[in-house]
């Protein structure tokens, strides 16, 4: 169980942090003697949130405190005899296990649309079981980490971001969350300290505008803080006015310090409101002029992917940012989905589809295995490579087709391949040893480093191939053939 400086991720066996059908139909399951009968679940999402081009993978670490903790104890079993359960269901609860296999993209891999994230291999129920809580943790880590990625992406390289978002969350835990996966992501550290506390660092904060507001003066509250954090003396300089008070004060409050010994090799002001772009340029001027040229510019207020590039564009002047409403509370939801996409039969895994007329609901079927092909000469990726357990992709000449639209094609040569998702828990068992956060990191730096800008911009980016095998294709557009033939036989 992966423990936290001491502390757990999760506080609570989520075992009934499903929804009702998923027991109607285990107990189903049960009655009909397909219980025991294997399947294959994927975990995916349709669509980047917020328009992107990628989506960060993450969330690992939580699917195994809660798969490790799966079991039917006194408070669960009492909810099933409240509800009227019967007895054979409920001493069925009483010894169950989870037995099967989980495989999963590590955490801090940039993800696309369609392509398996996790695969729960194991029977019927024991799957079903789990759909809810998996999408629910799936979902709030993966929306913080690409939030965060995205907003690292858009910061010119040596410029920090601290992340500062944990009053603006939806809860405790989406505040944890947007911590520790904003630091996976690439933050150089948080400002929410029980967060700070469960990852072994320091958190990261400057001041208030209520300790300015606490003292007679500006002057006077910025000198104060100066002797008491001499390491860190970071003013915020917007509560009054910017140009005409705050930041002449916070030169003032240098000066005191040089005249008085203190030393002003960690000095800076940090604005959080008004023309950011406008007020940090005439900031580092009049630092620079009145002989700071070592002070920091630190911006926040709202601060997106989108208005940090305009900030860079508008040649803004910052060593640092913080951003904290758009990890915390990111504007796109993953919309992660949990299908079956194979069943057990005489032995072999027959692939399964949900067919839709709308073709993004089309599931991509069969128990699969999924490769990212690398370019051999740059190390950029060139797509993520579809295929069923079992059958070989080849190493060149590879003709990949997407398997929503079979006229988007191409052959590709001169690439190695790389199996994406690892396996977690084999036969019940847990068989992955999770990286820390500061591996998981760097992980995440190389890895994001792999994708092409065009896919990594912020207004309408390249699509990422991912796409399946000639045959894995076929295989796909027999099975949909099949079962609308058989929907049309069924209706005459």
């Amino acid at each position: 169980m992966k423990i936290y400086n001491g502390y757990k991720r999760l506080n609570e066996n989520y075992t009934l942090m499903t929804d009702d059908y998923e027991f109607k139909m285990g107990n189903a399951y049960l009655k009909v003697g397909k219980d025991n009968q294997d399947a294959v679940f994927d975990v995916f999402f349709r669509k980047v949130p917020n328009g992107g081009g990628y989506a960060v993978m993450a969330g690992v670490d939580k699917i195994i405190e809660f798969i490790e903790n799966l079991k039917f104890g006194e408070r669960e079993i009492d909810y099933f005899k409240r509800a009227g359960y019967s007895d054979e269901f409920i001493n069925y609860l009483k010894d169950f296990k989870f037995t099967g296999d989980i495989y999963a993209i590590p955490d801090g891999t940039p993800v696309f649309p369609n392509e398996p994230l996790i695969t729960v291999k194991a029977p019927l129920f024991e799957a079903q079981v789990n759909e809810t809580a998996l999408l629910c943790l799936i979902n709030g880590a993966m929306e913080h980490a690409t939030g965060a990625r995205r907003i690292i992406e858009a910061v010119p390289e040596g410029v920090g971001v601290m992340e500062f978002g944990a009053r603006r969350a939806d809860g405790v835990d989406a505040a944890i969350d947007a911590s520790i996966y904003g630091i996976m992501a690439g933050c150089a550290g948080t400002s929410n300290v029980h967060a700070a506390n469960m990852l072994n660092r320091k958190a990261l904060g400057t001041m208030a505008h209520s300790f300015i507001e606490s003292f007679d003066t500006e002057l006077e509250a910025f000198i104060e803080f100066a002797k008491v954090y001499p390491d860190n003396a970071t003013l915020l300089v917007d509560t009054y006015d910017t140009l005409k008070s705050g930041i002449p004060n916070a030169i003032k409050t240098f000066k005191y310090m040089e005249e008085n010994g203190i030393p002003t090799d960690h000095i800076g002001i940090r604005i959080d409101s008004g023309d950011l772009a406008y007020l940090s340029k005439q900031a580092r001027k009049m630092l620079d002029e009145a002989g700071f040229p070592q002070a920091k510019i630190c911006l926040s207020n709202g601060l997106t992917a989108e208005t940090i590039e305009s900030l860079v564009q508008q040649g803004a002047k910052f060593d640092s940012l913080g951003v904290g409403d758009n990890i915390s509370k990111p504007e796109g939801r993953m919309g992660c989905v949990y299908k079956e996409v194979a069943l057990e039969e005489d032995g072999k895994f027959v692939p399964k589809i949900k067919v839709s007329n709308d073709t993004i609901k089309i599931v991509n079927p069969g128990f699969k295995k999924l490769y990212r092909a690398y370019d051999k000469d740059t190390g950029f990726a060139i797509c993520d490579v579809m295929t069923e357990v079992g059958k070989p992709v080849k190493k060149d000449n590879l003709l990949i087709i997407n398997p929503a639209d079979n006229m988007k094609n191409k052959v590709i040569n001169n690439f190695n391949l790389v199996e994406l998702q690892r396996p977690i828990f084999k036969n019940g068992k847990l068989v992955y040893d999770d990286p820390t956060i500061e591996e998981k990191g760097k992980y995440c730096k190389d890895q994001m480093a792999t994708i092409y800008e065009e896919v990594k911009r912020t207004k309408m980016p390249h699509e990422y191939y991912v796409d399946g095998t000639e045959e894995y294709v076929g295989m796909k557009n027999d099975l949909i053939n099949k079962t609308r033939k058989l929907v049309l036989e069924g209706n005459k």
